[in-house]
């Protein structure tokens, strides 16, 4: 069967928009509630005492990249800094996957195909053309 490259570069978009949805959003919540940012990093990073200025840093950050990786830009270092965020979330929560039906942790699974979606997008990164800024 012959590959559609046209076909393939509106899923790789599909999945990019998605996951900045996601990636979005999480920012966007460090800018609204900055306490609940630093609640998640005390309790899955072993933070404690993150000052609102730091977590707006980070947030800032974050939103730089996000962009990036929606716009396509500079796709090595903005997709594996996606992956390595998504990542680093993903296995900071392993006691979560150990109880599986706790209150709420089912949901959490979910970061398990988000993840697959970015690591497909990194390195499929060269195919993901739709829709991207050539910097």
């Amino acid at each position: 069967m012959k590959s559609n490259l046209a076909t393939l570069k509106k899923a790789l978009f599909s999945l990019r928009l998605g996951v900045f949805i996601v990636m979005f959003m999480w920012t966007i919540d460090k800018f609204v509630n900055p306490g609940h940012a630093q609640k998640v990093f005390e309790k899955f990073y072993l933070i404690e005492g993150m000052s609102t200025g730091i977590t707006y840093g980070i947030a800032i950050i974050q939103l730089i990249l996000v962009m990036a990786f929606l716009l396509g830009i500079k796709k090595k270092l903005s997709y594996g800094a996606i992956l390595a965020m998504h990542a680093a979330s993903t296995f900071s929560s392993y006691a979560i996957y150990l109880d599986p039906w706790g209150p709420r942790n089912l949901l959490f699974f979910a970061a398990w195909p988000m993840l697959a979606a970015i690591f497909s997008l990194f390195i499929l990164r060269e195919d993901d053309t739709l829709f991207t800024v050539k910097i």
